[in-house]
């Protein structure tokens, strides 16, 4: 029997000693993994302080009605200014009283009668107004078409004007648009390059926990074992001695 109590003994000393060791090799596991845990966090933690600020892409944009102008007082109205046309008149008169006294000249040369003389001198003054009446529609109708004309480059010009301003408008909130969206599309890219190396790190301390747990397990089956072991070597003393005797 005391063989094979000093057998139980080696044996019970032998799991005792590889316990012993294992236990060790745990405890060294389990504080590196929770060293190298604590680690990444304080660098997550630094990662998250000096992180980009949530913005608002859209604070800079600027109010663009100033740039609508009012421009009721360029427009005027060219039919303001016709005039009556009296040119026409004036050279009625003084080409009737002309041909009034070379008539009167040639009829007193010629011995005519006083009768005669009038008749002719209605004729030509019939004859020069309406010379002067057609003088004077055409300096009317001129000057309506001329202001016809002015009008029309006037509406043209206006127009214009209303075309540029709203080019500028536009163009001017289109680049604010587009200001905003790049500054959003900056702002998305980062985030998700700081949120993949935060899941980097997050994945890090998992793994570290998940070496913690698996070192504190075999640290515990040492131990276990190493109970056993001192229990096997304390049968093995005690009954070694009442066995061999």
């Amino acid at each position: 029997m005391s063989g094979v109590m000093i057998a139980a003994g080696i044996a019970a000393t032998a799991t005792i000693v590889i316990g012993l060791i294992k236990n060790s090799k745990a405890k060294r596991r389990e504080r590196a993994a929770a060293a190298k845990k604590a680690m990444i966090e304080r660098k997550m933690a630094a990662f998250e302080r000096t992180r980009q600020a949530v913005i608002n892409p859209y604070a800079d944009v600027k109010d663009n009605s100033h740039m609508a102008k009012d421009l009721s007082d360029t427009i005027s109205n060219p039919f303001d200014s016709l005039g009556v046309a009296t040119s026409g008149a004036e050279i009625q008169m003084e080409q009737t009283d002309i041909a009034l006294a070379n008539v009167l000249d040639t009829l007193e040369g010629s011995g005519a009668s006083a009768g005669g003389a009038t008749a002719l001198a209605n004729a030509a003054k019939r004859s020069k107004k309406e010379v002067a009446a057609s003088i004077e529609q055409q300096e009317a109708d001129n000057e309506k078409l001329a202001a016809q004309g002015e009008q029309e480059l006037e509406r043209i010009r206006m127009s214009e004007k209303q075309r540029i301003q709203g080019i500028q408008i536009n163009e001017a909130g289109r680049v604010q648009s587009a200001q905003a969206q790049g500054k959003a599309f900056e702002w998305n890219a980062q985030e998700g390059r700081d949120m993949a190396t935060l899941d980097r790190m997050q994945a890090g301390i998992d793994q570290e926990n998940a070496n913690v747990a698996s070192a504190g397990r075999d640290r515990e089956d040492a131990t276990a074992a190493i109970i056993g072991g001192v229990a096997s070597a304390g049968s093995a003393a005690a009954g070694g001695p009442s066995g061999g005797w």
